[in-house]
């Protein structure tokens, strides 16, 4: 499957980007998934309650399913997180998944830059798994040694969706 980091400092808009795009690739024809990578410790069920307890009491993976969803949560216990790649893997077949999170993964990624909601430098330049930048206000990637950087103002929503688009279509 084809894959498309969405990228960023936390706090630059990296989610609101995502959920503003998706319906937007959908429009073209594309399916989209998502996965997204935390740094913090999330919990997705209710402590108490009973898949809860079946993890708690040591099951290796849980199923929750209901007439709407369903949900696998798999504990890791003692092992190693798993790369994109073995996520990805548990995905059923879609034209694209957008990734939040891995930043240093060795995919291809549209990179958030809004220096005014983040004090840090931008990734792009040194970062050639970047092959976009979405901003808030404007900048010219020559500044930054990479002149053919495709750029859009983050505000342009339907112009980042069809570069999307015509990525996807082109790996």
């Amino acid at each position: 499957m084809k894959a498309l980091g969405i990228s960023g400092w936390s706090g630059c808009g990296k989610t609101t980007l995502m959920v503003a795009l998706i319906p937007r690739l959908q429009a073209y024809g594309l399916t989209v998934s998502t996965l997204k990578h935390a740094h913090h410790d999330v919990d997705l069920d209710t402590p108490g309650k009973d898949t809860w307890r079946h993890r708690e009491a040591g099951a290796h993976e849980v199923i929750l399913a209901t007439g709407r969803r369903w949900a696998l949560l798999h504990e890791l216990r003692d092992e190693a997180e798993p790369a994109l790649a073995e996520l990805m893997a548990h995905l059923q077949p879609v034209d694209l998944v957008l990734v939040e999170g891995w930043k240093a993964g060795a995919y291809p990624k549209l990179e958030i830059w809004r220096p005014h909601a983040v004090d840090k430098p931008p990734r792009f330049p040194d970062d050639p798994t970047v092959i976009a930048v979405a901003c808030d206000p404007w900048l010219d990637p020559a500044r930054y040694g990479r002149p053919d950087l495709p750029v859009f103002l983050l505000a342009n929503l339907d112009d980042i969706a069809g570069f999307i688009v015509r990525f996807t279509q082109s790996i």
